[in-house]
């Protein structure tokens, strides 16, 4: 047994439906390990049931395992809208998402997550970036006046599996768009943040 393996058995399951999906992704999708997974899925819905949020954004739907596990902390009358840019997608993202009874709290939008933002609320009480690495500081510009007072970011992929403190990968323009992206928000004296070493690195960040 592994590190990760005595993690995942000492962590609450993911549950018969996102099972499928963690599953149906692995063996049907595209770079399967964009999929959160059990432990990372198990965080977010705590995480969102700890802030019992009432409206969610989430930037990078994938195959909509991590909008089901946010969407598992909203409240009665809360509301996830989840933004993919790929549209071949969309056939799956719809069809594991109605699986679930919170679906019907789910949103999906698909197109350009750079001119959707624009376009919605201001008053979010969770942002879950995780689309275009290379985007990622202008998405960090844009949402900021989505998310309320009080209200928070998570990021994921911010240690790119080690690859922001490599010189390896400095022409990498991922690594590139990652880095300035730390860099903004640790500089940024607006923003509470913490970054944890949980898979490939997940920011979490408050709005003063």
């Amino acid at each position: 047994m592994n590190l990760d393996e005595y993690i995942e058995l000492h962590s609450s399951s993911e549950g018969a439906i996102l099972a499928f999906i963690n599953r149906d992704t692995n063996l049907h999708a595209v770079n399967p390990h964009m999929l959160s997974g059990q432990v990372q899925g198990r965080l977010l819905s705590l995480i969102s049931k700890m802030l019992h949020p009432r409206r969610i954004l989430e930037l990078g739907t994938y195959t909509g395992y991590s909008a089901l596990c946010l969407a598992e902390g909203l409240t009665d009358d809360g509301k996830l809208i989840t933004l993919e840019h790929n549209d071949e997608l969309e056939d799956t993202i719809r069809r594991n998402i109605a699986m679930s009874p919170l679906g019907e709290k789910i949103e999906l939008r698909i197109g350009d997550c750079k001119e959707i933002i624009p376009t919605l609320p201001t008053d979010f009480d969770l942002v879950f970036i995780d689309a275009d690495k290379r985007e990622y500081p202008a998405y960090l510009d844009l949402i900021y006046i989505h998310v309320r007072a009080g209200g928070f970011i998570l990021a994921d992929n911010t240690l790119w599996d080690g690859h922001v403190i490599d010189p390896a990968y400095d022409r990498d323009r991922q690594t590139q768009g990652l880095r300035a992206f730390n860099d903004l928000v640790a500089k940024d004296d607006r923003l509470e943040k913490v970054i944890l070493p949980l898979r490939d690195g997940l920011t979490i960040i408050r709005k003063k």
